[in-house]
């Protein structure tokens, strides 16, 4: 029961609930209003005084009874909401958390790991992210991007026709295991850059954080069912090539989150899209067919995310367009002595795409994985022009590209 001005607790005790009420009552007041409380709990004068006195309020206690029912405890004179626990707080962006002026160019890591917007108690730990500069990993298409990803979300046991009815021959069936085999240790990769990040990313960036993850859900998603179509008539998976796992782990290897995502996202991920939409076209069953089919959708989103970044960034610093060249460079020349896409991808790739071991249908296999690679260049540059490089020096690039594709 309540009056203006005034609360009544009754018989609830201040920590058992009390002290809610007479926070709301205490809100609707300005500094120095005063709101008289009432209640019957023996201990409840002990309580305010010691709340007021940490909230930065002052406590004037009273003896009288109201219409000899329920005691006056006494009087709280509301404090500055500076004053109090709160002193020093700030809040980590605007009040409004999905306002674009709410994204700060670099917040504190004092701020932690508060949601955005949220009103920061003073004291909290000094936390230690690496990657804090909006600059660096921020793209406006990042809320976008999550939803789209979010709801873009399919669920291998029912979303892949397992139990489909097929029978491929079998240098057909090895051809898919090898492939398989290929393709896994490629999305293991892509799935480890991300989360690398993603553990020193500002929380801040809450919808790039967010992006990460569901980046790397996705890879985890695709390992899943790569893996199952490969054993799903064969024991035993392909072959992996030094060549193949040297270039992967110069991605691993990039510590720079513009370059690791140029190179994986842009340039490697971009060249997978070819293939997985090659790969769906060229299926010879219908599991291989849908997943790589959904796998070329998630991939797709990645690409995206690798572009818009990309794009600010270069947009905020004008030196980027070198640094991405040079890092392209330095990843030709630490692979230049590999052997690239090793031969048995290259074979299972043309056998895929023949469906046997006829002489004209050998050679059409073997000019459809040529111009696979001829589309994969020609995407390449197109991307490297969209985010500013000149043609030329695009061309130039895009041939240096790792020959394993990603």
């Amino acid at each position: 029961m309540t009056q203006a001005n005034s609360v009544d607790l009754l018989d609830l005790r201040f920590e058992q609930g009390g002290h809610l009420l007479v926070k709301h009552w205490l809100r609707q007041l300005p500094t120095g209003g005063e709101l008289t409380v009432y209640g019957r709990a023996l201990d409840l004068s002990i309580h305010l005084r010691v709340w007021c006195r940490l909230k930065g309020h002052r406590w004037k206690p009273q003896k009288k009874d109201r219409d000899n029912k329920t005691p006056q405890v006494g009087v709280i004179i509301r404090g500055a909401s500076c004053t109090g626990r709160w002193l020093g707080a700030e809040r980590a962006g605007a009040a409004n958390p999905t306002e674009e002026r709410a994204v700060v160019e670099e917040p504190p890591g004092t701020w932690g790991l508060a949601a955005r917007g949220a009103q920061v108690e003073a004291g909290v730990p000094d936390f230690q992210f690496g990657l804090d500069q909006k600059d660096v990993v921020w793209t406006e298409e990042a809320p976008r991007l999550y939803a789209q990803a979010a709801a873009a979300q399919w669920d291998p046991n029912s979303a892949i026709p397992w139990d489909a009815d097929f029978t491929l021959p079998d240098e057909v069936e090895d051809a898919v295991v090898q492939i398989m085999t290929y393709l896994i240790e490629n999305e293991t990769v892509a799935l480890m850059v991300p989360a690398r990040f993603l553990a020193t990313l500002h929380p801040h960036f809450r919808e790039i954080m967010q992006l990460l993850a569901i980046q790397a859900a996705d890879e985890a998603r695709h390992i899943e069912v790569f893996t199952r179509r490969a054993t799903l008539k064969r024991d035993v998976l392909g072959l992996s090539t030094v060549g193949g796992q040297m270039s992967l782990k110069t991605l691993l290897d990039e510590p720079d989150f513009a370059l690791a995502f140029f190179l994986l996202s842009v340039l490697g991920e971009g060249t997978f899209l070819s293939l997985l939409w090659f790969l769906c076209d060229n299926a010879p069953d219908p599991v291989t067919q849908v997943m790589t089919r959904l796998a070329a959708q998630d991939e797709a989103r990645h690409v995206a995310f690798g572009m818009a970044h990309l794009i600010r960034h270069i947009q905020h610093d004008a030196g980027m367009i070198p640094r991405l060249a040079n890092a392209v460079h330095m990843r030709h020349a630490a692979l230049q002595h590999t052997a690239g896409l090793n031969e048995e991808v290259f074979d299972a790739l043309v056998l895929l795409a023949a469906g046997s071991w006829e002489h004209s249908t050998l050679y059409d296999g073997y000019k459809a994985v040529i111009e696979l690679q001829d589309e994969m260049d020609t995407l390449r540059q197109r991307r490297l022009s969209k985010l500013g490089f000149p043609q030329e020096l695009a061309k130039e690039l895009s041939a240096l590209h790792t020959r394993n594709f990603m």
